[in-house]
């Protein structure tokens, strides 16, 4: 076998140092040390300069932490050799080569889970190039990953120890159904929040809409829920997994943060259209929350019932909608009102066609009775002198 082969030409070339299995041993322990030792030197003088060079500083930490399981991995296969030149009972050979082999696992275990970390905490530094990375999935993706290396070190393990993972599995396997059903709830909200991040539909700071009506500002977008805080201060926690069934409207999303907003002003019958009209522009183009690009204008929108219907069209710099409309509206009901112009309110105009009969007759049977039954009816009520 090749492994054979490779152990017996390094076993021929240690008897230049002497025929003694115990000399050779240390000889080999002491040649994979330094020959490691070179390997490292190599890592740290020449590839870590060059790699330093870049702008990322993730290939440093790859470099930096790579030495270790080279190091370790060059080391041990020739403490291995040392262990079959002193020729031990092979249990205790073939036990001594597993100890060496799961160190020798660990050791790379280590280092994933070392590079892991250093590769998320870079893609979470960047989340426009990698959207599916956000600081919020950080931990989601470190744990997924940390699973999938000790599921993986585990099973070389069990083999390194001749031990069929099989059963194992199948085990494992039960387990996770088990853990699924009893946490699909769970696992729904998990998913929701996976996806929602991935699709970058809304992120901190942003105003949304849902279907449930619910407006807020996104405070917090978590792995389960999503946090919005209201107009009134109140912090509302979503299920990820009913956000991701809702129609979301993103009030701060688009190519620009600004927001449009129509207001209504109604004015009386008779106005000036084109008196009213600059009113309403002067008001909106001297207003604070008013941006002037695009600029504002006035919109004769129709004749309603009772009034002519304008509408006051303007961008501000946010969707904080609340303060803008009450500042625009005061400020159009104080300029109407000191050049004279009206704000109406609806009248009904009631007209009956007949009256009920027994009222009819109850009206026929007072006017028959004439003022003297009336003045009967006045000396019989209680205010009556």
């Amino acid at each position: 076998m090749p492994e054979n082969l490779t152990y017996e030409e390094i076993r021929e070339f240690l008897t230049l140092f002497g025929n003694s299995p115990y000399l050779q041993a240390l000889v080999a322990i002491v040649l994979s040390f330094v020959i490691a030792y070179i390997v490292g030197a190599v890592f740290v003088r020449v590839i870590a300069p060059v790699v330093a060079r870049t702008s990322a500083d993730v290939d440093d930490v790859i470099v930096r932490n790579f030495y270790r399981p080279i190091f370790f991995t060059l080391f041990l296969f020739g403490f291995s050799v040392a262990l079959r030149l002193i020729q031990l009972d092979p249990a205790v050979l073939s036990i001594s080569l597993n100890i060496l082999k799961t160190i020798l696992i660990v050791v790379w275990l280590v280092f994933l889970f070392r590079i892991t970390t250093a590769l998320l905490e870079w893609l979470t530094t960047h989340p426009t190039r990698f959207q599916a990375f956000q600081p919020t999935t950080r931990p989601l993706f470190e744990i997924a990953a940390n699973i999938l290396f000790f599921a993986l070190g585990i099973y070389f393990i069990l083999i390194s120890w001749n031990i069929n993972p099989t059963g194992w599995l199948a085990s494992a396997g039960i387990v996770a159904l088990a853990v699924g059903l009893a946490a699909q709830e769970t696992l729904g909200n998990l998913f929701a929040g996976i996806s929602i991040l991935a699709d970058s539909s809304y992120k901190v700071g942003d105003y949304i809409v849902l279907d449930q009506k619910e407006r807020g500002r996104v405070t917090q977008i978590g792995l389960r829920s999503t946090r919005i805080l209201t107009r009134d201060d109140v912090e509302i926690t979503i299920p990820n997994a009913l956000i991701a069934r809702s129609k979301i409207i993103n009030e701060s999303g688009g190519p620009w943060t600004k927001q449009r907003l129509k207001i209504p002003v109604p004015v009386a019958y008779g106005s000036d259209p084109e008196v009213v009209k600059e009113i309403l522009l002067e008001v909106a183009k001297n207003n604070e929350y008013v941006e002037q690009t695009p600029e504002p204008w006035v919109k004769f929108a129709g004749f309603g019932e009772s009034s002519l219907d304008f509408e006051i069209r303007c961008w501000i710099l946010g969707p904080s909608k609340g303060r803008p409309i009450d500042s625009i509206n005061l400020a159009a009901y104080k300029a109407l009102t000191k050049a004279g112009i009206e704000i109406p309110f609806p009248k009904r105009d009631i007209y009956i066609k007949e009256l009920p009969s027994r009222l009819l007759d109850a009206v026929r049977l007072r006017e028959d009775e004439g003022p003297d039954r009336s003045m009967e009816y006045q000396s019989r009520s209680p205010n009556s002198s």
